[in-house]
């Protein structure tokens, strides 16, 4: 079993799966997505930073995650597959889930979108391919 993340340090070089889901202002899911890479940087400030899996040596996209750990868990050994372009990980270190809920109707294109990142603090429950 993996130490329990207790720094933002302890997150630097981990690999993770994220699993987002994004609710309207009626509570409804908008949609699910699942990500999948390893972190870059951390700053109390800005927050954590994953360098999202890619294929080859293209562009790899950063993506930035809020700095509370409390939605970290040790995930189980398998292969988990992100949602877009199918990526695989195996064996990530840890599964980290967020609801993200919209605060305000939508606006014109070109008009800022408001959220409200909410960490999900019991542990996920996931499909997992045999690796065996």
């Amino acid at each position: 079993m993996m130490k329990s993340l207790t720094s933002l340090q302890d997150c630097l070089d981990k690999r993770c799966v994220i699993g987002l889901t994004y609710f309207d202002l009626q509570g409804q899911i908008i949609k699910q997505t699942l990500l999948a890479g390893q972190v870059t940087q951390v700053d109390q400030e800005k927050g954590i930073t994953l360098q999202l899996l890619s294929e080859g040596q293209g562009n790899q996209a950063d993506f930035i995650l809020p700095i509370d750990l409390s939605c970290w868990f040790s995930a189980p050994k398998g292969e988990y597959h992100t949602s877009s372009q199918q990526r695989k990980m195996l064996n990530p270190d840890y599964l980290v889930t967020w609801d993200i809920y919209q605060t305000q109707n939508n606006k014109a294109n070109g008009q800022h979108q408001w959220w409200e990142w909410v960490p999900r603090c019991q542990h996920p429950t996931v499909n997992q391919k045999d690796t065996n």
